[in-house]
């Protein structure tokens, strides 16, 4: 997690430094019968600054946000800003060619929906 430093300038202002233009967004993970479902908090991101792959069996999700100050004097940005980078390693029981993303008031939503073979099914049992 980057942390925030601050630092007295030369003419007694104060001023923010980051360690890094990289951040890494948090995600949930939940899990019902038909797929897997992935959260992540993305304030300030648009749809077309994000990119969700899927390759290999590892789902990844770059983007980029943009700070919010524009022009003006920024005192703090605890936001996230800047590129980040995530990336999940999914087994063999998802269906990669039917993953759906959408981002909805600063919420990213991916569906790994399951394979037939890997969702719970109920066995019979005879009696002999």
């Amino acid at each position: 997690m980057n942390e925030t430093t601050l630092q007295e300038n030369q003419n007694g202002t104060a001023a923010t430094s980051w360690p890094s233009v990289w951040f890494t967004p948090r995600f949930d993970i939940h899990e019902n019968e038909n797929e897997y479902v992935l959260l992540g908090d993305l304030p300030g991101v648009s749809a077309h600054d994000l990119d969700v792959k899927y390759e290999n069996q590892e789902l990844t999700i770059y983007g980029k946000v943009a700070s919010r100050c524009g022009g003006g004097n920024c005192v703090a940005e605890e936001y996230g800003v800047g590129d980040f980078r995530r990336s999940f390693t999914i087994g063999e029981v998802i269906d990669g060619s039917q993953i759906v993303a959408e981002l909805k008031d600063g919420v990213l939503t991916v569906h790994l929906p399951k394979r037939p073979e890997a969702k719970p099914r109920k066995i019979a049992v005879k009696s002999a």
